[in-house]
């Protein structure tokens, strides 16, 4: 009995020594560190917020744009109030950016209510691309201002600036009402690493 109980002991001394070995070299592990300052970049700027335009009643398939109404505006960088919305890209992200209104036009006032989205070029505006998602590659003809959810989105590659503005082809021809009206265009801009 005395040499089992000596046995036992020595088993928990060293049971202990190891314990206490083992604690010894992790507190002795080496730690390496690093930092990482983050800088976000904005891919997206804001332009012409606020428009107003004439409509008439009765008018069918006209024009407007976002901005400059029935003029057609040359973007100026400096000039927020040139074009709707600039995208500047560089070499290691592609931007996407969905074009929608907030609340659709109302469809017994408006019998069309068509957006599009021109780009400036060295040829002046031009149509931009509208694709039915963020990714991919089908494209559609325009957004329907007149359907609850419709959005598109232009898609712009690697290391350009680019200017946008919106184009709207409506017809106000489905009653004889003067009061004002209000449509909010919303953009959404999403950094990608590809289409």
């Amino acid at each position: 009995m005395g040499k089992l109980r000596k046995i036992q002991s020595l088993i928990g001394l060293k049971g202990i020594l190891s314990i206490a070995c083992l604690t010894t070299i992790a507190v002795a592990l080496v730690v390496y560190s690093a930092s990482v300052t983050m800088t976000p970049q904005f891919q997206f700027t804001l332009g012409d917020t606020t428009d107003t335009w004439v409509l008439y009643i009765n008018e069918v398939d006209q024009v407007r744009y976002l901005p400059g109404g029935s003029a057609s505006i040359t973007p100026v960088d400096s000039s927020l109030d040139t074009y709707a919305f600039k995208v500047v890209t560089d070499a290691t992200k592609v931007c996407a950016v969905k074009v929608e209104l907030r609340d659709p036009m109302d469809d017994l006032k408006f019998s069309n209510f068509d957006i599009t989205v021109e780009q400036w070029t060295t040829s002046g505006w031009e149509p931009a691309n509208l694709y039915d998602a963020e990714t991919g590659s089908t494209t559609i003809l325009n957004i329907n201002g007149l359907v609850d959810g419709a959005a598109g989105y232009i898609h712009q590659t690697f290391g350009a600036t680019t200017y946008y503005r919106v184009v709207v082809t409506y017809s106000y021809d489905l009653v004889d009402d003067a009061t004002g009206i209000t449509a909010n265009f919303d953009y959404t801009p999403y950094a990608r690493a590809t289409f």
